[in-house]
């Protein structure tokens, strides 16, 4: 399946809320597919529809290749602990910007496959992390929006230097 373009921060796409996907077919499925490779060649271990410029609540995973990539269709967070952790996040489409962020450390998800059964499911550790992050993006909200605002303007202010020099 072909790799996608990424959007780039400051897309105002990025900042746009996704639409629940409604049609669960062979479209649906190539979308997942195109996503996984646009993902696996920026490299990143997260992406969303979004971030090629689809806006459906659509987000592929893979952690490692042992584990494999895993689909959430619709996602939602249920549940999340009080506990928290700090971990780096960035985006493919901020490459090479990465800040921690403070999260919750286990949350559940409730979500579709790609046929449409809803599943529910428990996440720890990075797994968490990246869904927390993915699920924000699908919501329109963009990783830097969780720094505070000092950090978020270094953080800018780095891509903003790193692009002028790619």
């Amino acid at each position: 399946m072909p790799i996608r373009p990424i959007l780039r921060f400051p897309d105002p796409r990025l900042a746009m809320p996704a639409a629940a996907v409604e049609h669960f077919d062979a479209d649906l499925a190539a979308l997942a597919t195109d996503l996984l490779d646009t993902m696996r060649a920026a490299p990143g271990i997260g992406i969303t529809a979004p971030h090629i410029g689809v806006l459906q609540r659509l987000t592929v995973i893979e952690l490692d290749a042992a584990s494999g990539p895993k689909t959430y269709v619709n996602p939602e967070v249920v549940w999340s602990s009080a506990d928290t952790t700090a971990h780096a996040e960035g985006s493919v489409s901020m490459p090479g910007i990465t800040d921690d962020v403070v999260r919750p450390r286990l949350i559940r998800v409730r979500y579709q496959t790609l046929l449409g059964d809803v599943r529910q499911e428990e996440a720890d550790g990075l797994l968490s992390i990246c869904l927390q992050h993915e699920i924000d993006q699908l919501d329109g909200i963009f990783w830097l929006q969780r720094l505070s605002r000092l950090k978020r303007e270094r953080a800018v202010k780095r891509s903003a230097k790193q692009d002028k020099t790619r």
